[in-house]
């Protein structure tokens, strides 16, 4: 696609008055003006309407690809955080990597609260922008200043560079910029809220961008090896992010097969890309990496879905990564009478009883409910906010075929209604499932702090998940006698004691509001 910014020109219109300069003469596929009327597109805008901007900015081939990469339906985004947040986690977690966002103000003061109350602990870049600065296309040159003045080699190898929903809604082209600076990658990349559903989705959108220049750089010549060198065994690369002792424990499992366990992608350093395309097979523990599929695809490495959990789960791995890399079935058979027997005994030590219903964005909910109904519990519903692709398939079967409702791209409402007809002992999900069954005086834990935050492969995965789960399980009478104390305390109008309950004054009652005319995006759906 065809698009032009005169760098030259715009260079000299920082030294003239805004009031001399003529009307835009950028090509509308530049930048979008209508963006940039009143106080702009926002979330507070509808994704219609940032779409529609997007597209006429000349943004049509990155939200296609976004659509095909990440599909929406039935429930097209969760009630949850900002989907850049996983991208800007990406590259905050990278060693020699430096972040640039270009977005309004607001968003990205909640995506860097958010990102170091997660634990950063470097500074994230940010280049402002108003009205103005989108009309004349000088956003695009702050960017470009920006990375010139981060882009130093001494302290990078890569500069991260998202736009977010305004940004992206008015065209500004980080595709324009240069692929490297003194050596230095420049990554470019567009995350709205508006063209990706789930923050699990927004890291495949940057680890898939790094490892599609990764490959480029591999296939022109001598690439820079490990820090901790090449592995004298075959690797298997292991996609998505997971407990750090997850990788310890596959690479155990693989030992037996003559195998090794390869990088996790995203990975935490620029080097690590090469050595997780150069790889015998890629394991698919998340299934919705699609862009980094791709690349891994373009490179040809096999790809196996679903992960080693629990033992049904482990010894189909076992068998689908064998055939990947072509290990003898004698090999793999030997490997499996030895690892099998362990994990059912784990399984078996560490029993857990009782109704459960289970939700989560982070991309793993299916591979922990198969764990929960091979340790006995009775799992009625599995919600994900992420897509059913090809790779989830055996863990979507393996459920459904034991009784299991599992809902891809689930909304909050879907995750509450399974909880309101399957009366659970225990509720697994977001914050506001937990809040609203512990109202309801259900136990309940939130996945991603307390059920994601722990191993779930092999035989450490085995019994993790029992002492947390049953420890809640058994609270149910706490919360009995908060219901018994607390009864007749009232709530909404009436909460709280009174002599006498208030009565709600229908004269001045606020009216209800309508449902608004646009979709908003994220919480604030």
């Amino acid at each position: 696609m065809a698009v032009s910014l005169d760098i030259a020109d715009l260079r000299a219109r920082k030294e003239r008055p805004a009031s001399t300069l003529a009307p835009a003469a950028l090509p509308a596929e530049a930048v979008n003006l209508a963006a940039t009327e009143t106080d702009g597109l926002g979330c507070h805008s509808g994704k219609d309407a940032m779409r529609a901007a997007a597209e006429a900015a000349g943004m049509s081939e990155t939200l296609e690809q976004l659509k095909k990469d990440y599909p929406q339906g039935p429930h097209d985004q969760p009630q949850s955080m900002c989907p850049a947040f996983g991208s800007l986690r990406v590259g905050l977690r990278m060693r020699r990597t430096a972040t640039i966002l270009s977005g309004s103000a607001c968003c990205v003061y909640g995506l860097t609260f958010t990102s170091h109350f997660y634990g950063a602990k470097r500074s994230v870049g940010y280049v402002p922008f108003n009205s103005e600065t989108l009309v004349t296309g000088k956003l695009f040159e702050d960017i470009r200043e920006a990375v010139f003045d981060v882009a130093k080699p001494a302290d990078y190898d890569a500069v991260v560079v998202i736009n977010l929903c305004v940004p992206t809604a008015s065209g500004v082209p980080l595709r324009l910029l240069p692929k490297e600076i003194d050596g230095v990658r420049i990554i470019g990349i567009d995350v709205p809220g508006f063209g990706v559903p789930t923050h699990a989705e927004a890291k495949d959108v940057l680890a898939g961008a790094m490892l599609k220049f990764a490959r480029s750089e591999a296939e022109q010549g001598p690439v820079q090896a490990p820090r901790l060198g090449r592995s004298e065994r075959p690797s298997v690369t292991l996609l998505g992010e997971m407990f750090p002792a997850d990788p310890v424990v596959i690479g155990g499992l693989l030992e037996p097969l003559g195998l090794s366990a390869g990088p996790v992608v995203p990975t935490r350093e620029w080097r690590e890309l090469y050595a997780a395309l150069d790889c015998a097979a890629v394991a698919a523990i998340h299934p919705f990496y699609t862009a980094s599929i791709r690349e891994f695809e373009l490179a040809g490495r096999p790809i196996v879905g679903s992960a080693p959990v629990g033992h049904d789960g482990t010894a189909d791995w076992l068998d689908r990564i064998g055939e990947a890399c072509a290990v003898p079935r004698a090999t793999v058979e030997a490997a499996k009478n030895r690892l099998l027997p362990m994990i059912r005994g784990a399984l078996a030590a560490t029993p857990i009883k009782g109704r459960i219903t289970l939700s989560g964005y982070e991309g793993s909910e299916l591979l922990v409910g198969r764990l929960l109904v091979e340790s006995g519990a009775d799992l009625a519903y599995v919600g994900t906010a992420c897509p059913r692709t090809p790779y989830s398939e055996a863990d979507r079967d393996w459920l459904e075929s034991r009784g299991v409702m599992v809902r891809f791209r689930a909304s909050l409402e879907d995750d509450l209604s399974a909880m309101r007809e399957f009366r659970p002992d225990l509720a697994i999900g977001t914050t506001p499932v937990v809040q609203a069954a512990k109202e309801r005086a259900i136990p309940a834990l939130y996945f991603t702090n307390l059920i994601s935050a722990r191993p779930l492969m092999g035989v450490a995965g085995a019994g993790s998940l029992a002492k947390v789960i049953n420890t809640a399980l058994g609270n149910q009478h706490r919360f009995d006698a908060m219901r018994d104390f607390f009864d007749g305390v009232g709530e909404g109008h009436a909460a709280g004691i009174w002599e006498e309950v208030p009565k709600v004054r229908q004269n001045v009652a606020s009216a209800t509001r309508g449902k608004p005319s646009h979709n908003p995006i994220g919480e604030m759906a």
